[in-house]
């Protein structure tokens, strides 16, 4: 269960609040004058996420190529024609 912690109790207990509220794996949102403004997760969340999100980008680059949605050309040719628009 995501838990949630101001600003002024992370100033006043620092990490150990932290320490304590991630203590089960789960993420914890910082509060600012009320609302929601960071989150901050265990590493090896953090590191699962991002696992994740290059996964998910290699499946889409594995689909272009497969589809031919890519151009095979030279540096020059392709700073040329990322830089026209």
């Amino acid at each position: 269960m995501t838990q949630t912690i101001t600003a002024n109790d992370l100033k006043t207990k620092g990490i150990s609040i932290l320490n304590e509220e991630t203590s089960a794996g789960d993420e914890v949102i910082i509060t600012v004058r009320g609302k929601n403004k960071y989150v901050v997760l265990p590493i090896e969340k953090y590191n699962y996420l991002r696992e994740c999100e290059l996964e998910a980008a290699l499946h889409e680059s594995r689909k272009d190529i497969k589809d031919e949605k890519f151009h095979k050309e030279s540096v020059e040719k392709h700073i040329k024609r990322i830089t026209r628009g």
